[in-house]
């Protein structure tokens, strides 16, 4: 695994979803780097220095926990943790639903709240989101977890730039889909059919590690990918346009 230049060495570092599979990865990297980390996870965290079991859908033990991250906050929150809602829109539950905003958008915001303000009052700190370019260029089958890694963006830059000044740094990362366990069998198919890009765990957690290390504000894995996200802001129909052939091919399968 390849490591990032940098040093953390005494700093603390909270990471959601540190037993999944870019978290894990990425606290073995920034442990490497001198970071004490303490992971956030339903299951068991063997790469972090010590875990939190917290079930991020239970809204009463998410709360508990902010009241702890507010009194002690860490050096650098790194919100990982995310759901993958795939399917036809309209046959998506509520519940579906409720849990990939959840997990994906509202718990990011409220652990960065609570963060924000100790990191402010502290002059120091950083608060990193890991998206989607999924939600630079939402995808259909994806809309839920699009838009919800839309607003993960949206967050990120707003709270950027009122943290602008104060000595805190506010990162928000778009990896591209990532070979996981976070992918069940009928998204690697989609991927598969329409020829979508999965990158290596290591290889993602290693560029996630090289942002944090540098404190940068928005990092966009992927070049096409980032000359898409452009377009897409610029003019969607263009997009529609390119994507047309891999929603059919898609439409045959999941239709």
């Amino acid at each position: 695994m390849s490591r990032p230049e940098g040093d953390l060495t005494g700093k603390r570092v909270v990471i959601t979803g540190a037993a999944g599979g870019l978290g894990a990865p990425l606290a073995e990297l920034l442990r490497a780097k001198g970071a004490h980390v303490t992971g956030i996870d339903r299951a068991q965290c063997p790469a972090c220095d010590d875990a939190v079991a917290l079930d991020l859908s239970d809204d009463a033990a998410v709360a508990r926990f902010a009241e702890t991250l507010a009194a002690n906050p860490p050096d650098i929150l790194v919100n990982v943790a995310g759901v993958m809602s795939f399917g036809l829109h309209e046959e998506q539950s509520a519940e579906q639903l409720a849990l990939c905003y959840k997990v994906n958008l509202i718990v990011p915001a409220q652990l960065s709240r609570v963060a924000a303000g100790a990191m402010r009052a502290r002059g120091t700190g950083q608060i990193v989101n890991i998206g989607s370019v999924l939600g630079a260029i939402p995808y259909p089958w994806f809309a839920a977890y699009s838009s919800s890694k839309a607003g993960l963006a949206a967050l990120s830059q707003g709270l950027r730039r009122e943290l602008s000044g104060s000595g805190v740094t506010v990162t928000h990362i778009s990896p591209r889909a990532a070979k996981t366990a976070f992918n069940n069998a009928r998204v690697n198919r989609f991927l598969e059919i329409t020829g979508m890009k999965a990158d290596k765990p290591d290889w993602v957690a290693a560029r996630i590690a090289s942002a944090i290390l540098a404190r940068r504000d928005t990092v966009s894995i992927g070049a096409m990918e980032r000359i898409y996200a452009a377009l897409n802001a610029l003019a969607p129909r263009l997009i529609d346009l390119g994507l047309a052939p891999q929603i059919r091919r898609a439409r045959a399968e999941f239709c």
